[in-house]
């Protein structure tokens, strides 16, 4: 089992679109799993609510792929709603009048936390490629280590859809004395060989825009958004199932009553594409995105622990509640099943929901009032059990 990593941490100037950032391991750097020792960088978050006296109301929200801390505020560059604002805030289900909710931007991302787009101390130059590569494991433990300097020790909860779900897995096995209740939604204990491919073609499309130079783009005022909006195109699919993409789209044409013989956007699911794509480029960086994928792929709970998923729950304390829902097709039901049974196998406290959906993986951000059901309802018992207080 590790261990939190503890170091001495010093404020920043924080940047607008960051939000709160401490820097960490200024004294004890954080060792990755390549090797590579990481001191003195940045990490970027939020909080809401106020930590109570007794410190056990704390609850860590940990995001996805193209997510970031701003998990209840309006993004500071597209100036959206937060991206589980349906979740968080006062008298939501995620109740801020109760808990005391963290969320950080991850090892690897861009906005505000160490990764490929920050400044090499060593260099004073953007990382790029040089950045040591991550996995799920370094973000979790950059996040023990930020947990540590807001004086958190013990988790209420860690709560977290798709690779927010993976950090879930991972706080579980290597911190289970942190955490009191684990809630991992719409996610899998391994990235599987169709996962790791859509990651593939997303990363081959950012590296053949010839703006990409070899990752060094920042440093030669360009920026590889040709490639980086396809890889959001690819990826933004796998996250709709097919009846969704037909309610929303079917084969109606946009702005147009018949089809041009060209190539420009005819269907409105093109259009929706394209959207998706232009917009994604204006908040997320290009290299970040080929780091972030690529520690979703390596992830593998079970290979961590001698390939026996149920070993990387040992004796956990930790009480579960897995979600899925049916129309996932990224991180399908089974791959949820296939948690529960280690957790089973191991007779941890576990409880399971799989939500009938038709709005496929990113079921977990929309208005699905029965999974906000099964996510309230456990945190209510939890909070009774252990006797939560504001």
């Amino acid at each position: 089992m590790s261990t939190p990593q503890t170091g001495s941490v010093s404020r920043l100037v924080v940047p607008q679109t960051a939000g709160k950032v401490v820097r960490l391991g200024t004294t004890t750097p954080l060792r990755l799993d390549c090797g590579v020792d990481l001191a003195d960088f940045p990490m970027a978050y939020q909080t809401y609510g106020t930590l109570n006296a007794d410190k056990s109301n704390a609850i860590l929200i940990t995001h996805a792929l193209s997510g970031d801390q701003f998990v209840a505020d309006p993004h500071p560059i597209t100036g959206r709603p937060g991206w589980w604002h349906l979740a968080v805030g006062p008298g939501k289900v995620i109740d801020t009048d109760r808990y005391f909710v963290v969320c950080s931007n991850v090892l690897g991302g861009c906005m505000g936390t160490a990764g490929p787009k920050e400044i090499d101390p060593k260099t004073g130059e953007p990382w790029g490629l040089t950045f040591p590569v991550i996995t799920i494991a370094d973000m979790v433990r950059a996040q023990a280590m930020l947990l540590d300097h807001l004086g958190v020790t013990q988790l209420f909860s860690v709560i977290g859809g798709s690779m927010g779900g993976m950090q879930v897995l991972q706080w579980a096995s290597m911190y289970p004395d942190r955490v009191l209740t684990a809630v991992p939604i719409a996610t899998a204990a391994h990235h599987s060989a169709q996962n790791i491919a859509f990651h593939e073609v997303g990363r081959q499309s950012i590296m053949a825009d010839p703006e990409w130079r070899g990752g060094d783009y920042l440093k030669q005022g360009t920026n590889p958004n040709r490639g980086l909006s396809i890889a959001r195109m690819v990826a933004h699919i796998t996250y709709l199932s097919e009846p969704a993409l037909h309610r929303k789209f079917g084969r109606r044409l946009q702005d147009r009553s018949q089809i041009t013989f060209g190539f420009d956007a005819d269907f409105q699911v093109e259009s929706y594409l394209r959207h998706q794509g232009s917009t994604f480029v204006d908040r997320f960086d290009a290299n970040s995105y080929l780091y972030i994928t690529r520690a979703m792929d390596y992830f593998d709970l079970a290979e961590q622990y001698g390939g026996l998923l149920a070993d990387a729950f040992d004796r956990t304390a930790t009480r579960f509640c897995v979600i899925s829902f049916t129309s996932d097709w990224l991180y399908t039901t089974a791959a949820s099943r296939d948690i529960v049974h280690a957790l089973n196998a191991v007779a941890a406290n576990v409880s399971f929901a799989e939500i009938i959906s038709d709005a496929g993986h990113d079921s977990f951000l929309l208005e699905e009032p029965e999974f906000w059901k099964v996510l309230g309802g456990f945190l209510e018992g939890a909070a009774q059990r252990f006797g939560v207080r504001k």
